[in-house]
């Protein structure tokens, strides 16, 4: 994984997906490109928000509740900045919620003159990945920041708080954390806790720590638990999506690791 600043470099892993931070602080820039192997590769949530640049359109992945299978031609390329929970409803100024488990045009959130502009401005760039960056740098200082006390609610359940815990750190009865989280997430604390918690089951797996280990140490009860909860939120078993889902770092636990 490179520095920010520039094109995606680092190790491509096995679906041909390739990410670094990104400028704008707190989202990675990521590549792919589909090859016929990885057409169907499930994209699991992970409570981000991405932007996405494929086939000359600008386009916006909602957070997701399932895992989402895209439909996609062997050689799309996408180019994308996937940001943090509770991140982009300030940028793309629209509720998260109004996106869940869906991807919308950019031109449905924005006018189409502002998005004609950008994709003129994608289309001819000599790095996308570059000028995607600056779209979104650029945008971040026209707008108010998101809530600092967003970030501690997403640091809070990434470490395994329970929501009654979190909402009392965080200052908020637990109706206008809702409210909040429908907003800033897309769902509540509670769905957000729990696509969290899979996500760092996920990453302990991957790290080749057996099934009853990462159960234990990522807050199941044990691992029945966690895979009942990995069907329920992919369809799929844990082996099957440890074989089929890539082994990208979801953003939102690159920013509270």
């Amino acid at each position: 994984m490179s520095g920010g600043g520039g094109s995606v470099g680092g190790v491509e892993d096995a679906w041909g997906y390739r990410e670094r931070p990104s400028r704008f602080g707190r989202a990675v820039v990521w590549t792919r490109t589909v090859t016929g192997a990885d057409a169907g590769v499930p994209v699991l949530p992970d409570g981000c928000i991405d932007l996405l640049w494929v086939g000359g359109r600008l386009v916006v992945a909602g957070p997701d509740t399932r895992a989402y299978r895209p439909v996609v031609a062997v050689g799309t390329r996408y180019v994308g900045i996937r940001f943090f929970p509770g991140t982009a409803p300030a940028l793309l100024g629209v509720p998260a919620a109004e996106l869940r488990d869906r991807r919308v045009e950019l031109g449905d959130v924005w006018s189409s003159g502002v998005v004609r502009r950008l994709s003129a401005e994608l289309g001819e760039a000599d790095d996308p990945v570059v000028a995607l960056e600056r779209i979104v740098v650029r945008r971040a200082g026209e707008v108010a920041a998101p809530d600092p006390v967003l970030r501690q609610v997403v640091a809070a359940l990434a470490a395994g708080w329970s929501v009654r815990a979190t909402a009392e750190a965080a200052g908020l009865n637990a109706r206008l954390l809702h409210r909040r989280s429908l907003a800033a997430f897309g769902y509540g604390p509670k769905t957000l806790a729990r696509v969290l918690r899979m996500q760092r089951a996920l990453a302990a797996a991957r790290g080749g720590a057996s099934f009853a280990d990462t159960a234990a140490a990522t807050g199941f009860a044990d691992q029945a638990h966690l895979a009942r909860e990995v069907r329920d939120l992919t369809g799929m078993s844990l082996g099957q999506v440890l074989i089929r889902s890539g082994g990208q770092v979801s953003g939102s636990l690159a920013e509270v690791g």
